[in-house]
C-alpha cells in the first residue's frame, strides 16, 4: 500500500505544480485553495508511504513523478517544447524511477 501511496503523492504533486502556475502568485482564489490541497495532500501521502519506504527512495520517486508529470503537462496542455532532447531526459527519469523501485526492499 505505501508504493500506492507514494505514487498518488506524486501524481498530487504535478496537480499543486500545475496549480502554481494558474493560481498566478496565489491571486486566484480557486486554484489557490485547490493547489494548496493538492499540497497538503501530497505531502501527507508522502509521509506516509515513507513509513515503509526508504527515504532517499521515496523522496526520489516523489519528486521524478512530479517532474516526469509537470513536464508533459506542460508540453501538452501549456504548449512547451516537447523536443527529442527533453523527451530523452524523461525517459531517463523514469528510467530512474523504475530502478529505484526495483532496487527497494521498501
Amino acid at each position: 500500500m505505501a508504493w500506492v501511496y507514494l505514487v498518488l503523492a506524486g501524481l498530487l504533486e504535478v496537480v499543486w505544480a500545475m496549480g502554481l502556475k494558474y493560481s498566478e502568485g496565489f491571486s486566484r482564489p480557486w486554484p489557490s485553495a485547490l493547489t494548496v490541497v493538492a499540497m497538503v495532500a501530497s505531502f501527507w501521502l508522502l509521509a506516509t508511504a515513507l513509513k515503509q519506504i526508504p527515504l532517499g527512495t521515496g523522496y526520489a520517486v516523489w519528486v521524478g513523478i512530479g517532474a516526469v508529470g509537470t513536464a508533459l503537462l506542460g508540453m501538452l496542455v501549456l504548449k512547451e517544447p516537447a523536443t527529442v532532447a527533453r523527451l530523452a531526459c524523461i525517459g531517463l527519469i523514469v528510467a530512474g524511477i523504475a530502478g529505484l523501485k526495483l532496487t527497494s526492499n521498501g
